[in-house]
């Protein structure tokens, strides 16, 4: 489901991006267990749901690998705001999209303003308004 690489668990941290439940989260907690006598050292890693906001924990073995989102991140321009859903303009590929709005988006929200805007596993979220 959408794109994604691989990575060790004992390589990742705090505020960087994993896959729990075929849902991208950012890690905002990380610990490690010792190694007992029959296995290897585990993670415990605690995660928040980057589109939904709900709390999800995983324990792997350090050595294992798991599924790391691939996030684009850009600017836009904001071209209309209907009720919940904003309509934005990349600035770069000049394409429109249309995105719910969030309530964890910082600064007004008002047309023609620039945004930055996060795009990963087929979707999209906007981070903050630029220049507040």
């Amino acid at each position: 489901m959408g794109t994604t690489k691989p990575e060790r668990v004992g390589l990742l941290k705090v505020g960087r991006y994993i896959v729990i439940d075929d849902e991208p989260c950012k890690i905002i907690a990380y610990s490690t267990s010792s190694p007992g006598k029959h296995g290897a050292a585990k993670a415990r890693i605690d995660a928040r749901g980057i589109f939904d906001n709900q709390k999800r924990s995983i324990i792997k073995p350090v050595d294992a690998k798991v599924p790391i989102p691939i996030i684009d991140k850009a600017s836009a321009m904001v071209t209309a705001i209907m009720g919940d859903t904003v309509q934005i303009m990349d600035m770069n590929s000049y394409e429109y999209f249309d995105i719910n709005i969030n309530d964890d988006i910082e600064g007004d929200l008002q047309e023609g303003v620039q945004v930055e805007y996060m795009e990963t596993l087929g979707r999209m979220k906007i981070l903050r308004v630029k220049g507040s």
